[in-house]
């Protein structure tokens, strides 16, 4: 069944052209991505889809039977409403009966009505979905007003309503920007299990590996399909670029040709040579679209960086009762890339302005040595000054940029090299895409030359391609490299060892990228899990130390009791129904044996959920 239907869709901001006539559709169930270099037009292709832009020609349809949302960047949000009216203000019976039970829960009254609307309405599946997005994406306190919270707390909660109602079409802008690494491992195994349809634009190079079937390139004007995912696009983009250089190296030659001719072309007969003057025109605009430069070039010289480096001695620091560093030793060495990690609040930038000395430690030392030049590319980036023209901020630093082997550029050949063509020099900074402006800020970060480089989600809002050009440099960077990043791509790429910290002071040094990082947490876990089953405390102990140490269930054990209730008679009604099926004489031995064996999985199942029934049961 088809989607969304796209014809002939054009669109222009004065001389400049995004796109024109592009044409493509979406199907049922597909899981699509819009790939495209910053400035070429992503952002308004996805804005003119979900209706906040109108194209300047071309069509945009719906199948009338689809329900569409969206995650934009504007998250959407009535910040004078709490989180549970936010994400279930739906006008529907389904949702207001979520709503009133949930805040039955949270005032411990009026829960017997709430409860039996839940019944009436069916809303028990809905509900309980909606506790695991909400887990997922630590979304708790539902009572919070939407105005005291974080740009990323609202971020996550507009994500958690779009998939909460779970449309058919779902049309999400970067849907990872301000998870942290596990949320974003959660999101990925929420849509490939998910029977939504898909339409995304997101920088995540995993996200892209792991979550699309389909990737559409904007370029040159026009879309680009490739059936599959980010792999096998950059696999089949290579192979297109292939023969589109040889066509290139072709066109030229033809070009070179024709130039000459034109230039011996005596001009009596121009009128006579019309139709061959009109091909030389059009092939000379073929070989000027084809030869623009394709990768950014990065080749700026450092500052020599000293023996001492960077020392953290005994580093401590808290916010009241939140620790960050609970003692934290480490001497920095020439070269040295580090990842730093840790779910959101575990005070990841506290430990970058520490580090920067832009707070002062609670104990312990901090020594930066005398040949350190921070380039600090904060979250925020570096400001920049509206009414302020793009060559104007780079010469603001420097008019001449030293490069390596004693070489320098000018700052518009400086742009240039960042991807900025000479036309677009003199725009003013507030009409640039996001991502432009980033690239700009990370220009005018690495023109000062720094031997020390801290990036702080370096990577939202630029494209894939910038990236792979960014970490081409970063990987050869003869600097240190402190990263703190969501992107497990750029880590893995980047990255020799991680630090992860684990939001109770600690801070613990694993060797490797980003993998090697999950990896060492699967197997801590597993460790933990193992430890656990094997110090289990005789039954009435049990019951006396939990009953001391719980007061109510958290959060993800309230889930899992009322997920439980609606399993438990579900299995007992399965083994009813197998218990029957044995004792009705079956003589196929092989639907015997697997009859019975089903059965005493359905029984070990019982008996299993049973007891954490009546575990958790203790304190409902």
């Amino acid at each position: 069944m088809n989607y969304l239907s796209v014809e002939n869709l054009s669109k222009s901001y004065g001389e400049r052209v995004l796109f024109e006539n592009l044409t493509f559709g979406i199907e049922k169930g597909q899981k699509v991505a819009l790939v495209a270099r910053n400035g070429t037009g992503k952002s308004s292709l996805f804005k003119i889809l979900v209706g906040q832009e109108s194209p300047d020609s071309g069509n945009v349809s719906f199948n009338k039977e689809v329900r569409i949302g969206f995650l934009a960047q504007e998250h959407g949000l009535d910040n004078e409403l709490t989180i549970l009216e936010n994400i279930f203000n739906a006008d529907n019976p389904m949702t207001r009966a979520i709503a009133a039970y949930e805040k039955a829960l949270l005032h411990h009254e009026g829960l017997e009505k709430a409860h039996d609307q839940m019944d009436q309405t069916g809303a028990w599946d809905y509900e309980a979905k909606a506790r695991q997005i909400l887990g997922g994406l630590e979304i708790h306190n539902l009572e919070k007003i939407v105005k005291n919270l974080s740009g990323g707390q609202k971020r996550r909660i507009a994500l958690a309503k779009v998939l909460i109602e779970e449309p058919d079409l779902v049309f999400l802008d970067e849907p990872t920007n301000h998870l942290d690494l596990d949320m974003i491992e959660w999101l990925e195994e929420f849509l490939n299990r998910s029977n939504m349809t898909i339409f995304m634009v997101t920088h995540d190079r995993y996200f892209l590996e792991n979550i699309t079937d389909e990737i559409l390139e904007l370029e040159n004007l026009s879309i680009y399909r490739y059936k599959g995912n980010f792999s096998y696009y950059l696999e089949k983009k290579s192979e297109r670029e292939a023969l589109e250089e040889s066509s290139r190296e072709k066109n030229m030659n033809l070009f070179k040709r024709e130039l000459e001719w034109a230039r011996k072309m005596p001009k009596a007969r121009t009128t006579k040579s019309k139709s061959r003057m009109d091909a030389f025109a059009e092939l000379k605009e073929k070989v000027k679209k084809n030869s623009d430069p394709d990768a950014l070039e990065l080749e700026i010289n450092i500052n020599r960086l000293g023996s001492k480096i960077l020392e953290l001695h005994k580093v401590k620091k808290s916010f009241g009762e939140k620790q960050i560093l609970a003692g934290f030793d480490y001497v920095f060495k020439t070269g040295e890339k580090v990842g730093l990690v840790g779910r959101n609040g575990t005070g990841k930038s506290t430990f970058l302005n520490l580090i920067t000395q832009q707070i002062s430690p609670d104990g312990g030392k901090v020594i930066v040595g005398d040949t350190v030049v921070y380039g600090y590319y904060s979250q925020t980036g570096i400001p920049l000054k509206d009414g302020q023209r793009v060559i104007e901020a780079v010469r603001e630093i420097a008019e001449f940029v030293p490069l390596k082997k004693g070489k320098t550029i000018t700052a518009a050949q400086m742009l240039e090299r960042f991807l900025f063509p000479k036309q677009m020099h003199f725009s003013y900074i507030e009409k640039l895409s996001g991502g432009e402006k980033k690239r700009l800020q990370l220009l005018l970060l690495l023109m000062k030359n720094p031997n020390f480089l801290i990036l702080d989600e370096p990577t939202n809002d630029l494209d894939v391609f910038t990236l792979s050009a960014l970490e081409e440099y970063l990987q050869q960077y003869p600097g240190c490299l402190l990263i703190v990043s969501h992107d497990r791509y750029f880590l893995d790429k980047l990255v020799d060892h991680v630090f992860v910290l684990d939001g109770y002071g600690n801070v613990k040094d694993i060797i490797g990228s980003y993998a090697a990082y999950r990896m060492a947490m699967d197997d801590m876990a597993k460790q933990e899990a193992l430890r656990q089953k094997q110090t289990i405390l005789p039954e009435e102990d049990k019951k006396t130390s939990d009953t001391k140490s719980k007061i109510k269930l958290t959060f993800k054990e309230k889930f899992e009791f009322d997920q439980l209730e609606k399993e438990i008679p579900e299995l007992e009604i399965k083994k009813k129904e197998l218990e029957t099926k044995l004792a009705s004489g079956l003589t196929d031995h092989i639907e015997l044996e697997k009859t019975t064996a089903e059965l005493g999985k359905v029984i070990s199942d019982l008996d299993n959920k049973g007891m954490r029934w009546l575990e958790l049961s203790e304190f409902v």
